[in-house]
């Protein structure tokens, strides 16, 4: 690869869900406020995208075979929007109510990264979860969701022709569920559910730039044995729609020791349908979100670049802003030979 460019994308993923519709009928407030709250747990169920960009940013730059690393990002997302307190009679309103709601989200993440041969390679990542709700004043520090990625490069790097990276990734449901926890008094820090995910991402370097792209898919499994009260009825089981997720983006290497990024995402989830105890079923619409991001990499040592970044929400569904940075963690038994 050409000196002048520094590979330094760093995306961060962080889309949160918006309010649901639902097509029974309500008869009280507390059922309406439910119905148009929006799920904690969607908000996490396009989190695996995160790992999914990620691999964009290193699909030209696997770990040769035994080789290993670490790194350390911090991700902040604040996501502002209106609740609503409605009580329907007959087809009709009877009460109005508009309170507004702000989240924070602070995520600091581990991932470790093991050269199986030199075109795959498997990586983990670990997050520690900080939420903070500041309307109805409640917070929770806790475990996300771990995940696992497999990538490889299937043909070997050719200079001035595309590079193609075929990866997939699984998330494990090991935060705190949304759907295990009093809604009324607690936050979730996992989607709480496992998914599994695949796509191909591609890159090509044009000096000063790169150019590089991702496409992917991801499944969500149903969560059964549910017990969970939601106004007067009990949440049974959950099964979260299909995701499907597009990126692309350039880096501009200013020189050997800063570069610049630019990417936009944008991904489509499918609606996700709750069962109860009573029989009924709800319905959360489908959701579309859309994230900029720009990114500014320096190298401040010959081995280390520091990335950070900030984003900013297109759509109703994805976050107002979000803002990161991430550095590789060198530790003695994990330095290059």
């Amino acid at each position: 690869m050409n000196r002048w460019v520094v590979p330094c994308c760093f995306l961060f993923v962080s889309i949160l869900s918006s309010t649901g519709s639902w097509a029974e009928e309500k008869s009280s407030v507390d059922k309406a406020r439910e119905a148009l709250t929006k799920q904690e747990g969607d908000s996490d169920s396009a989190k695996q995208l995160e790992e999914v960009f990620q691999a964009a940013e290193k699909n030209y730059s696997l770990l040769k075979k035994g080789k290993q690393s670490m790194s350390y990002s911090f991700d902040y997302s604040y996501f502002g929007d209106q609740r609503f307190d409605i009580q329907i009679v007959n087809n009709s309103v009877r009460n109005l109510d508009v309170t507004p709601a702000a989240t924070h989200s602070f995520t600091n993440s581990f991932s470790y990264d093991y050269g199986l041969l030199n075109n795959l390679t498997v990586s983990a990542r670990l997050p520690l979860v900080s939420k903070f709700d500041t309307q109805d004043e409640l917070s929770t520090t806790d475990l996300g969701d771990m995940s696992f990625t497999l990538r490889w490069q299937p043909l070997a790097y050719v200079p001035g022709k595309p590079s193609i990276t075929l990866f997939s990734s699984v998330k494990t449901k090991t935060g705190v569920s949304p759907y295990e926890i009093d809604l009324n008094r607690q936050l979730s820090t996992g989607s709480g559910y496992y998914s599994v995910s695949g796509g191909l991402s591609t890159s090509k370097v044009i000096d000063p730039v790169v150019l590089f792209g991702s496409l992917s898919m991801t499944y969500n499994f149903e969560q059964e044995d549910l017990n969970q009260v939601r106004g007067a009825r009990l949440l049974r089981s959950v099964q979260p729609g299909i995701s499907f997720s597009l990126s692309g983006g350039y880096s501009y290497s200013l020189s050997y020791d800063t570069s610049l990024s630019a990417s936009v995402q944008i991904s489509y989830s499918d609606e996700t349908t709750l069962k109860f105890n009573d029989g009924s079923v709800a319905k959360a619409q489908d959701q579309v979100s859309g994230i900029i991001n720009f990114s500014l990499g320096n190298r401040i040592s010959e081995k280390t670049i520091l990335n950070t970044n900030i984003g900013f929400g297109l759509t109703e569904d994805s976050p107002d802003i979000l803002v990161g940075f991430s550095l590789p963690i060198n530790l003695a038994g994990l330095k290059d030979e």
